[in-house]
């Protein structure tokens, strides 16, 4: 197998009028993580993450929360998502894919990563009305989508996310989340049968 040469790591500081990001991961963790958005419930997201990839991260972010969450949550997201794909290098020795079915009580989602360097997301299946929902206080039902929009795009991922069934916001939107990162932990995993880079074309 050819692995990545180096640790798989990522330090990337964004500065905008809107906000100010500091982020730093490891894509070869255990799942610690300290996150700190002003964001309450996406702090609660990014936690779960990060548990659930086995993806260690620290975030800390400042915007202006007190016109709206939004700029805070995509600007975290695209820096996410720019952390990840440097992360990732080349991507040799990858799984590639990931598939993840994910219950939070009466929630449940599914999430498909591929790592493919072809940036798109497809994002189903939540209820009417969800995208209007304020969840924690400060995070509306729709920066759940546009979050997942924001890290597909500057990771360079393939994401397929369906929400199966669900009531309660909260727990719709969790379930999102675990799943994707369940799925992206399958898909950034080493595999040992793989020859370089998983690819008929040699590159990703």
């Amino acid at each position: 197998m050819t692995g990545p040469s180096t640790s798989r790591t990522a330090s990337i500081t964004r500065e905008t009028s809107e906000s100010r990001v500091e982020l730093e991961l490891d894509l070869d963790g255990r799942g610690t993580s300290d996150i700190s958005t002003s964001v309450p419930f996406f702090d609660h997201m990014l936690t779960a993450f990060a548990k659930h990839s086995l993806t260690d991260l620290r975030v800390r972010a400042t915007g202006d929360t007190h016109i709206d969450a939004h700029h805070t949550v995509e600007d975290t997201s695209i820096v996410l998502g720019q952390a990840i794909r440097q992360a990732l290098g080349d991507k040799s020795g990858i799984a590639r894919y990931g598939d993840a079915l994910v219950p939070l009580d009466e929630a449940l989602a599914q999430a498909v990563v591929d790592i493919s360097g072809r940036p798109y997301l497809v994002h189903t299946g939540e209820p009417a009305g969800f995208e209007h929902h304020l969840i924690g206080g400060h995070f509306t039902g729709s920066l759940v989508r546009h979050s997942f929009e924001a890290i597909s795009i500057h990771a360079g991922l393939t994401v397929h996310v369906r929400v199966v069934g669900g009531r309660d916001p909260h727990h719709i939107a969790e379930a999102e989340y675990k799943a994707l990162a369940r799925a992206f932990r399958q898909a950034k995993a080493l595999d040992p049968l793989v020859d370089g880079i998983p690819s008929t074309k040699g590159a990703l």
